[in-house]
């Protein structure tokens, strides 16, 4: 089986974030540290390359592949910042009604920056998705 390639990583968050070139990004990158710094309670730490992910926990899936990931994440990709909200969007559609311009795939949502947003609806979302991974069975067994 292939090593899982995003795993938390020794490299400097503020490193990662005074290189990226958008200098919108790398203002959005900031207050995004801020918000999901408060609501997970953790520090931010670099998953992978590319995300900056906040706490970590332990999956498992039914073919017994498993790994950990951040609780909550995002990234300043050059298409667009990447808010990693794992829980669904299917649960939320009066939320996003009210986010604002933005796009969404399974586990991902896509902004281009905060001010198309509505910056306290984003907080609800990844508050809910927080709070429904600390939900999950193994996430107990989180190693920290």
């Amino acid at each position: 089986m292939a090593e899982i390639k995003t795993k938390a990583t020794n490299v400097s968050v503020k490193k990662f974030i005074d290189a990226v070139d958008d200098e919108q990004k790398k203002k959005d990158s900031h207050v995004l540290v801020k918000m999901m710094e408060k609501i997970t309670g953790e520090k931010p730490k670099m998953w992978g390359p590319s995300i900056i992910g906040f706490g970590k926990y332990e999956y498992r899936y039914e073919s017994g592949h498993g790994g950990e990931m951040c609780v909550a994440g995002f990234s300043p990709r050059k298409a667009a910042i990447t808010i990693y909200i794992l829980m669904g969007f299917e649960k939320t559609p009066e939320l996003l009604k009210k986010l604002g311009k933005h796009k969404v795939s399974k586990a991902c949502l896509y902004i281009k920056r905060l001010s198309d947003i509505d910056l306290k609806v984003l907080e609800e979302l990844v508050k809910m998705s927080v709070k429904e991974i600390k939900s999950y069975k193994v996430y107990p067994n989180r190693a920290e």
